[in-house]
């Protein structure tokens, strides 16, 4: 953050200007004949010379009552108000208009604009005081100023180099000519004016603040950090400084020094929008993230036009899921401006999330002609490549990106969770410990845990695996996300209260006839993923992925009292926005698969809205289940993954609300296929699947791994593999570890 003029600098030219410029003894040439008699001017010059603004305020005023057209008193006049503090505006262009040809006239009307930040204007009156006097240092800084705050920047460098030449010793212009040179990116030439101010000036804080800001994007943080704290100590009140200390310590790692330096300019300046961006920023490193979003949303509402303030509240809404409204938030920082490479990637991960894969390429694509070299564009693009099972593009846009940029985490991520890790990846476990070993946001850090954790289990190592996903476990539930078991348990009795076996027996009104939706439904890892491939390879079924809509709608049921007449009452507006939800890209496919695994809680309300719909129900050995799940990175959407007794306690309920299941649907809607089953007899049970969906058999449900389609679920892989025993009974390589887990093996 730069000290620019405004609000923060107690003078926005840096030189604690009150006008100097007042009078002569006679109105400049070119005047307006009608003018004050020079007796009068000279007592009411005196008076202000005096500090007598109040006589000379009061004097003026009576002249003027018979001298309208008097330039020259309009001229004192002005010069009264300004150093009293009150509003001079009005006189000041009386002035101008009256004096054309008084370059002072014009300096004081550009100036005091100057101040009021009326940018525009303020160029226009000091550019006419220039064409009279050119060398007045003050109006060239002026100018410079109005230039720069207009977008202007490379046009007021002349100016304050003319000022400069004027007046070498002036700290203020050199300061100002800092501040320019930083905003045209040149950071090195902007610090040699900075330290020059400082030679000249050493006890102004602000030009330290300055100072500070230009070394840390010289990457110079050590020095930056101390020119910051030297302004501190210079001026504790001064909300740049620590908010540019703050910056240096993020780019340290040092997150939570950065988190006290950020809220302390906010105590100083509580509308600081820089401070909010930045705290919000460095709060999502630390996991803080909905603390973040309440930062960048007060930050868009102090500045709606600012860009910044919408990207850092987009990342904060698609960290915390809320993706359509992160769309947004990027789409808005997009047409803003300035941040177009960082808005296009967040708008791409989104757009990805939504399974909007075209809006999405093309957004990373855009980056990538303008910035070809940009690293985060080629991991997203990898990952969409991946979401196609084109894993050997993938792969090689994974390695680009680390060629061009060693740091990128996930890029590594990308690499070990699409194929099978060997002993031969040493480079690669090797530049994951150096990441380890620097201060990382925890998003990365978790990630990396995650990716280290299936090196060593695909390697063999599975006691250094464990401890890795022990590690990456523990750091997500940093994120503030708690399993409340006594309130899933309390849902689940709610669920099972509500969708008794008399309501989940009657066929109700408004139901939809539809057999288009088959469900496949269990807990996470458990091999939904798989059966979708497998029926997504017919040609009469589209796979439309998870499906986020029945927890909200069981929601709406709660609302709306969460009896059975209220429940009835919505099942035709289910009914006909769930097909509409799941249609669209389904073609004229006869089946519609939604394979959300959680939908297992509400399969007694699907079965009302879809009376003729199948349920398949995944099922997998608990112990290989659980601890599947607690090897994936799950982002901490699901806390009860994070924990083995949390585990144990959702698998539990899991099991409970199946049993009712059972006992209340009808024959025919449900069917269960085991995980070990189905891997040891694929063509068995592909076949009774297919049946069970209302279909003839196609072989080319046996030929799974090669169907094109797309597919973001961790499983996206797998899926794309032939069938493999391997992974069952997985669990006995971390038998020691998984005490809490093994009353499920009975229940």
């Amino acid at each position: 953050m730069t000290m620019k003029p405004g609000r923060n600098d107690p003078c926005p030219c840096g030189s604690g200007r009150k006008f100097k410029h007042c009078c002569g003894a006679a109105p400049a040439a070119g005047a307006r004949p009608v003018a004050a008699r020079a007796p009068d001017v000279g007592a009411l010059a005196a008076l202000v010379g005096q500090g007598r603004l109040a006589e000379a305020e009061q004097a003026a005023g009576a002249l003027l009552a018979s001298q309208p057209g008097a330039g020259i008193l309009w001229k004192i006049l002005s010069v009264a108000l300004v150093r009293q503090g009150k509003d001079a505006l009005q006189a000041l262009r009386r002035a101008a208009e009256l004096l054309p040809q008084d370059p002072e006239a014009h300096a004081n009307l550009g100036a005091a604009l100057h101040d009021r930040r009326q940018w525009s204007e303020a160029l226009a009156s000091l550019q006419r005081a220039l064409a009279i006097r050119p060398d007045d240092p003050q109006s060239l800084v002026d100018a410079g100023n109005a230039l720069r705050a207009l977008g202007r920047a490379r046009e007021s460098l002349a100016l304050y180099q003319r000022a400069l030449r004027l007046a070498p010793d002036d700290a203020p212009v050199h300061n100002n000519l800092g501040n320019a040179h930083l905003e045209l990116g040149d950071a090195a030439q902007a610090a040699a004016c900075y330290r020059r101010a400082a030679q000249l000036r050493p006890g102004d804080a602000g030009i330290h603040c300055n100072l500070g800001n230009a070394l840390r994007q010289l990457g110079e943080l050590e020095t930056a950090a101390t020119e910051s704290a030297r302004a501190i100590a210079l001026d504790p009140r001064l909300a740049m400084a620590h908010n540019n200390l703050g910056l240096c310590l993020a780019g340290r790692g040092e997150r939570q020094q950065a988190v006290a330096s950020y809220r302390r300019a906010l105590e100083l300046d509580p509308d600081y929008v820089e401070a909010l961006i930045n705290l919000g920023n460095v709060l999502r490193d630390l996991g803080e993230r909905r603390e973040a979003l309440t930062l960048c949303c007060r930050a868009v509402e102090l500045e709606p036009l600012r860009a910044a303030g919408h990207l850092s509240a987009g990342f904060a809404r698609f960290e915390l899921r809320q993706t359509e409204a992160a769309v947004d938030s990027f789409r808005r920082a997009l047409a803003l401006g300035g941040v177009d490479a960082e808005a296009r990637l967040g708008l791409a991960a989104a757009l990805r999330r939504l399974g909007e894969r075209a809006g999405a390429e093309a957004a990373c694509r855009a980056v990538l002609e303008q910035q070809p070299r940009n690293a985060a564009a080629l991991l997203q693009l990898g990952e969409l490549h991946a979401d196609r099972g084109q894993f050997a593009e993938a792969q090689r846009l994974f390695e680009r990106t680390l060629a061009i940029d060693p740091a990128m985490s996930l890029a590594y991520c990308g690499i070990a969770a699409h194929r099978r890790m060997t002993d031969a990846d040493g480079a690669w476990r090797a530049g994951v410990e150096a990441l380890l070993a620097k201060p990382l946001p925890l998003h990365q850090e978790i990630a990396l845990r995650y990716a280290l954790g299936k090196f060593c289990d695909d390697t063999g190592r599975y006691e250094e695996a464990f401890e890795n996903y022990r590690r990456a476990n523990e750091l997500t539930r940093r994120y503030g996300g708690r399993y409340e078991s006594a309130r899933f348990s309390e849902r689940v009795a709610r669920i099972i209260r509500t969708f008794d076996a008399p309501f989940t027996a009657a066929v109700h009104a408004g139901a939809s006839d539809s057999q288009r939706p088959l469900f496949i439904v269990g807990m996470p890892r458990s091999g939904t993923s798989l059966a979708e491939q497998i029926l997504a390879s017919h040609p009469a079924v589209f796979g439309a992925g998870e499906v986020v809509f029945w927890d909200a709608a069981f929601e709406r049921g709660l609302a709306a009292g969460g009896e059975a007449a209220q429940l009835e009452a919505l099942i035709p507006s289910l009914a006909r926005e769930y097909l509409e939800r799941t249609g669209a890209a389904a073609g004229d496919a006869e089946r519609v698969i939604d394979k959300m695994p959680a939908n297992f809680l509400y399969a007694g309300l699907i079965h009302a809205v879809f009376p003729r719909a199948r349920i398949i129900h995944m099922q997998r050995h608990p112990i290989d289940t659980c601890l599947s799940i607690y090897f994936q990175n799950f982002f901490n959407t699901s806390p009860y993954t994070n924990d083995f007794g949390d585990l144990a306690h959702y698998y539990q309920q899991y099991l409970r609300v199946m049993r009712h299941w059972r006992a209340v649907l009808p024959q025919g809607v449900l069917l269960e296929v085991p995980y070990e089953a189905l891997v040891q007899d694929q063509e068995g049970w592909s076949r009774r699947m297919v049946e069970f969906a209302g279909l003839a058999w196609d072989a080319r449900c046996l030929s799974f791994h090669e169907t094109e389609r797309v597919v973001v679920t961790a499983s996206r892989w797998q899926v794309r593999q032939r069938i493999s025993q391997a992974s069952a009974g997985r669990w006995r390589n971390y038998e020691k570890y998984v005490g809490p887990l093994r009353g499920l093996v009975d229940a």
